[in-house]
């Protein structure tokens, strides 16, 4: 078997070096009467999610943020969860909000993210944290879209006139990782369902992105020698003896023969997704506590 581990992007190591600067602003704002606390929200079961909850929490707990995990009934209603979001963006003991996927199908996504405040959304999928990447004002973006760059950032590629290809032109992935590459100075080609001949376009690109939800769609031969390879695609994925793993969109195998960087699936993306929420959680708090000096003249929240 080929070993690979000289062009894996390893997304545990990059999440851990930034794990160092986060915790030492957590503590910072703790030291000056602002800690860092997150309000996770998940609205009936679901073992993906539960998993998700967990990791967010070990990772807040190793970097001193607190993290409160909130689980309601699939029964709970759209108007009664926005009340409840209402209530934490009030709570000025609370940094940020996360909305956990998925939702009952008869509470909209996209209506709780624009419950929740944007000085709380650490998620980064509120219209104005989306809007921000836009005009290349980035603050709090999408965790998984800033992820991805921050991981292509670590390859000896230079952003400025990069050819990349993003495959998938999701709202929260595709087109925000478009836009910071785009700010960065590279040349951008999104691909999705529609695009004729996706692999003329992925073997002109110096990175591919591929965000799509269909295990191995990207192969190593649909890639130039040497290009970068961001995988952010998690896919359970059964094999011939019954056995469930985990995979990526890319083929991993046929990829990393022809590809200079690539991540794996799972430990790639992955990690620096938690990471970048984390950050961005230390970000909200930072707002919030300018707000509230300018608002009511002390940096210390009342309790």
């Amino acid at each position: 078997m080929t070993d690979f581990s000289h062009k894996l992007l390893d997304g545990r190591k990059i999440a851990a070096g930034m794990h160092d600067a986060i915790a030492n602003d957590a503590q910072a704002l703790k030291e000056v009467g602002w800690p860092v606390r997150l309000v996770s929200i998940a609205v009936g079961e679901s073992e993906p999610a539960a998993l998700y909850i967990r990791n967010q929490a070990r990772v807040a707990e190793k970097l001193g943020i607190a993290f409160e995990d909130r689980f309601y009934p699939e029964t709970t209603g759209a108007d009664e969860l926005t009340g409840i979001i209402q209530g934490l963006n009030l709570d000025p003991r609370v940094s940020g909000v996360i909305i956990q996927r998925p939702l009952p199908a008869h509470i909209q996504v996209r209506t709780m993210q624009r419950a929740v405040h944007p000085f709380k959304d650490v998620e980064g999928m509120h219209p104005s944290s989306i809007g921000d990447i836009v005009y290349n004002d980035l603050v709090m973006g999408p965790c998984t879209a800033v992820a991805a760059v921050e991981i292509l950032k670590t390859t000896a590629l230079q952003l400025e006139g990069l050819e990349v290809v993003v495959i998938g032109h999701s709202d929260i992935v595709g087109k925000p990782i478009a836009f910071l590459l785009m700010g960065a100075g590279a040349t951008v080609s999104v691909c999705h369902a529609l695009t004729r001949n996706l692999a003329v376009h992925s073997r002109a690109a110096d990175a591919v992105f591929v965000a799509v939800g269909k295990p191995g769609l990207l192969t190593g031969n649909m890639l130039k020698p040497g290009a970068a390879v961001i995988d952010i695609g998690i896919n359970q994925v059964t094999a011939p003896d019954g056995s469930v793993k985990v995979a990526g969109d890319a083929d991993f195998d046929s990829c990393a023969e022809v590809a200079g960087w690539i991540t794996p699936v799972p430990g790639g993306v992955g990690p620096v997704t938690v990471a970048t929420l984390m950050r961005n959680a230390v970000k909200a708090a930072s707002l919030q506590r300018s707000a509230y000096e300018r608002h009511f003249g002390a940096t210390e929240m009342v309790r």
